[in-house]
């Protein structure tokens, strides 16, 4: 993709990669009652800790694999060819032979069984074994990763939605997966466009008829529910609801409206349960309304995570390949 963007669609955009990471540093050590949530009216903290015993504001799987994807879509590729699906089944790859301190089971199952060394076809077999053994394979994991693939394909919402499918089906064989995926980032599409949420629900006339009459009800219920009653968010589907419940029913400041991705990020974690994820599913879109700007410095002074700094694993390589990505430029 090449396109010019305006200076605030940048910033929405590189907001989307900035805002998931840090929902994802600061749910981490509150994952699964690591460690009690915070009360309301309080903002959580990058506490570091959890499940994988992780330094303070160092993100997860969810945010190492967002980076592996946006890794190859800073390379100005389609995420529908099976080069570029290739070089992000490597990366996985890579990310998982490092050892990381924390991964799901689904994935782990599948990047085991394809190898050090892969291709998105192998990795895709595996995948399809994994569901073949368990019977189930529509789990959170593509989804918390998927905010590259709207950035990829903003231009064009048709190949979104085909690679947001594509992407996800490298460890998630359920279709289902793919709808979540693909419903995520063609909401995050329409925010960093317009920079509203208005009119959002457009966006899913991209869908095939079946799952947008789908995830039009899963939406629907989220908006009818409090989000303290999604807590079955381990799967896509109610990790998606979980986010899309703790965004609309977080009121927007009157004098400080961008506050609200502070406010609805520490409604996501207050959930319980998957408090990463989750947080870094509505980070994602609390991004690509409000900006980069309105994710905190300090946040972004502490978020660091795999590859390493080094290597790019900090809020400026983050806002790199952001950049890179939505330019569709070299580095």
């Amino acid at each position: 993709m090449t396109a010019t963007w305006t200076g605030d669609q940048v910033d929405r955009g590189v907001g989307v990669l900035l805002a998931s990471a840090a929902g994802d540093a600061l749910g981490a050590g509150y994952e699964f009652g690591s460690a009690p949530l915070p009360p309301a009216g309080t903002a959580p903290r990058m506490i570091g800790g959890g499940l994988g015993g992780f330094a303070p504001g160092e993100w997860t799987d969810d945010t190492a694999q967002a980076l592996a994807i946006a890794e190859v879509t800073a390379t100005a590729v389609d995420l529908r060819s099976e080069p570029a699906l290739d070089a992000v089944a490597q990366r996985f790859a890579d990310w998982f032979a490092a050892g990381p301190a924390d991964v799901g089971i689904q994935t782990s199952a599948v990047l085991a069984g394809a190898g050090a060394t892969t291709t998105a076809a192998a990795m895709r077999a595996s995948a399809a074994q994994v569901h073949a053994r368990t019977g189930r394979s529509a789990g959170n994991g593509s989804l918390m990763r998927t905010a590259p693939v709207a950035l990829a394909h903003l231009d064009d919402p048709a190949a979104l939605v085909e690679a947001a499918h594509a992407v996800s089906a490298l460890t998630h064989h359920d279709p289902l997966a793919g709808e979540a995926a693909a419903t995520w980032c063609l909401l995050v599409r329409h925010a960093v466009l317009t920079g509203t949420y208005d009119g959002v629900r457009d966006e899913l006339a991209y869908l095939p008829p079946a799952a947008r009459d789908r995830w039009t009800a899963m939406l629907d219920e989220a908006e009818a529910r409090p989000p303290s009653t999604f807590t079955e968010n381990t799967w896509a589907g109610g990790a998606l609801q979980a986010a899309w419940s703790a965004i609309v029913h977080t009121p927007v400041p009157a004098d400080t409206p961008a506050a609200h991705l502070q406010d609805a990020l520490a409604t996501a974690i207050r959930i319980g349960n998957d408090t990463d994820t989750v947080a870094a599913i509505a980070g994602a879109l609390l991004g690509a309304r409000w900006g980069a700007a309105a994710v905190p410095g300090e946040w972004a002074d502490l978020l660091h995570g795999w590859p390493g700094r080094s290597a790019g694993g900090d809020a400026r390589g983050l806002v790199d390949l952001a950049t890179r990505t939505l330019r569709g430029t070299a580095p």
